[in-house]
């Protein structure tokens, strides 16, 4: 039995088929680059930082739970509750003020 080759790859395999072309749509310019000034940023999002916290188990197993289930992000649920947390704050004491620069 001959030893075939299919160094032409699978075009060869199936033929000549040319994908019909689509009329060239103006690219969008992009958005102004995100200034990083810190390395906690670099792969994130405008507006967004990582951050470490230390959280109670139970806790977290239940907003994985929700985010799984309401399929969210676990950095959604997280910003949901402090953006809850801090206008709860907010609307008992007063406009958070901000920390001292050091």
């Amino acid at each position: 039995m001959a030893k075939k080759s299919f160094s032409g790859g699978l075009s060869s395999l199936l033929g000549d088929t040319k994908q019909p072309e689509q009329a060239a749509e103006p690219k969008e310019p992009k958005a102004p680059k995100k200034e990083i000034t810190k390395s906690s940023q670099i792969g994130t999002k405008e507006k967004e930082t990582r951050a470490t916290f230390i959280v109670n188990e139970d806790l977290l197993e239940k907003m994985k739970s929700l985010a799984y289930w309401d399929r969210v992000l676990i950095k959604d649920i997280v910003n949901t509750a402090f953006e809850d947390y801090i206008a709860r704050y907010e609307k008992k004491n007063g406009e958070v003020k901000e920390m001292p620069k050091k």
